[in-house]
């Protein structure tokens, strides 16, 4: 009776959160948008978060802290691989992580572990818990001796290496894959051993117990919300026919763009169709040259980075979006589709069925003919097409939230606090 009013008494008190995120870019990828809005959905609640980063920073509101943690950010697309000055080498740190990316690793979840535990160390009595948002380090192993701690999960890289390497056709390349990924190791022991983990859908659970070899009871689903007040609908803008949005990473095999490319070139032979590409195309790439052998060049645009407003616009604008992926730890670009009023088409991959559920139309992974039909049904009935637009719309602002999120993240750190402290 004692231990469970104490632990009553401990929920009514606003917490000190701090989290870690080793690369938070605000405006691509799903690690920066967890961060700016589960930081403001708890800041919202009572907590006091203060958020580690390293290199691109997040985008955070002003009354989250920031602290940058300075890293080589050898990988940033405006000066990538560039070589360090002797000065930036005598952190035994940025040692590592030259030495890793010269060698074609990616170093830099460790990298950020080893900064994060040095400007923590000392600092730990400010913070009632600490949450990882998936650098899974080893030195996070060592602040969780020390202070409640938990991570955030959002699917196992070990499905990104499985497709990347499946798409390489050279042993060479598929060696190079390897070692790019080999940071995994690490995050499966770093897994194993912290008291517990949040992850993002029932899917990425069932895929990280199975790959991680977790037990099941200690990982939290807790789904990811969807920022309604920057997707929503703009009833005054026009859907134009036949246009069609994708927001992907042209040459990331597990988005599957390659596969809505073959169906637009199916479509382009009885219908006046176009599709923009939210991203960027490099014209060497596998996908610009799927684009030229398919014919299509004057179908397909793509838009490169682009302002949040535009963004919104677009999606009012297109008559469909699609999400062509062969697996979706959540699926943020169908949620966001959806809240903006857009009909969706997604693949059952991954996690993106439990997100569209009955407000879209499902099809399987890697199946061009079957995102083919689908396309054609929708521009063909544009009654559902609308129906579908309504539907999603509700749906996002039932089940996906982000106060629904942060309400259900503060139970979990709740229970990690306690047994904690418990152990103690």
């Amino acid at each position: 009776m004692k231990n469970n009013h104490v632990y009553e008494q401990m929920k009514k008190q606003p917490l000190r959160v701090c989290i870690l995120s080793y690369r938070s870019n605000p405006h691509c990828g799903g690690q920066g948008v967890y961060v700016k809005n589960l930081s403001r959905a708890l800041r919202d609640t009572g907590c006091e978060v203060d958020v580690l980063s390293g290199p691109p920073d997040p985008d955070l509101d002003r009354d989250i802290g920031l602290t940058r943690l300075p890293g080589l950010d050898l990988y940033n697309p405006e000066n990538p691989f560039r070589i360090p000055g002797l000065t930036e080498l005598k952190d035994p740190a940025s040692i590592i992580e030259a030495l890793g990316v010269w060698t074609g690793g990616f170093p830099e979840p460790l990298t950020f572990g080893l900064r994060a535990y040095r400007h923590l160390k000392t600092r730990l009595h400010h913070y009632d818990i600490v949450h990882d948002n998936q650098s899974l380090s080893y030195p996070l192993l060592a602040l969780s001796n020390r202070v409640p701690t938990i991570t955030t999960i959002h699917h196992p890289m070990t499905i990104d290496r499985k497709m990347e390497v499946r798409s390489r056709e050279w042993p060479w390349q598929k060696l190079k894959a390897y070692r790019w990924y080999s940071f995994i190791n690490m995050q499966v022991r770093t897994a194993r051993r912290l008291p517990g983990a949040i992850t993002v859908s029932e899917c990425s659970k069932a895929d990280i117990v199975k790959d991680f070899k977790l037990s099941p009871d200690r990982l939290e689903v807790i789904p990811n919300g969807i920022d309604i007040a920057r997707f929503y609908p703009i009833p005054a803008i026009k859907r134009e026919k036949g246009h069609i949005l994708v927001t992907t990473s042209a040459d990331v095999p597990l988005k599957g763009l390659r596969y809505l490319l073959t169906a637009v070139a199916m479509l382009r032979k009885t219908r006046d169709v176009k599709l923009t590409v939210v991203g960027k195309l490099s014209e060497k790439s596998a996908t610009g040259k799927l684009i030229r052998r398919l014919g299509i060049g004057d179908h397909v645009s793509f838009t490169g980075r682009i302002t949040n407003g535009s963004f919104v616009k677009l999606y009012a604008r297109a008559s469909m979006a699609v999400v062509p992926s062969l697996y979706e730890g959540f699926g943020l670009p169908a949620g966001e589709a959806m809240a903006c009023g857009v009909p969706v088409i997604s693949t059952t991959a991954g996690a993106l069925s439990e997100v569209v559920g009955d407000a879209g139309i499902l099809v399987p992974p890697g199946d061009a003919p079957a995102l083919a039909a689908a396309i054609a049904g929708l521009l063909d009935h544009p009654e559902k097409a609308r129906f579908l637009g309504r539907a999603g719309v509700e749906r996002i602002h039932r089940k996906f939230t982000w106060r629904n999120a942060a309400l259900k993240t503060l139970e979990t750190y709740h229970r990690i606090i306690h047994d904690y402290r418990r152990l103690q």
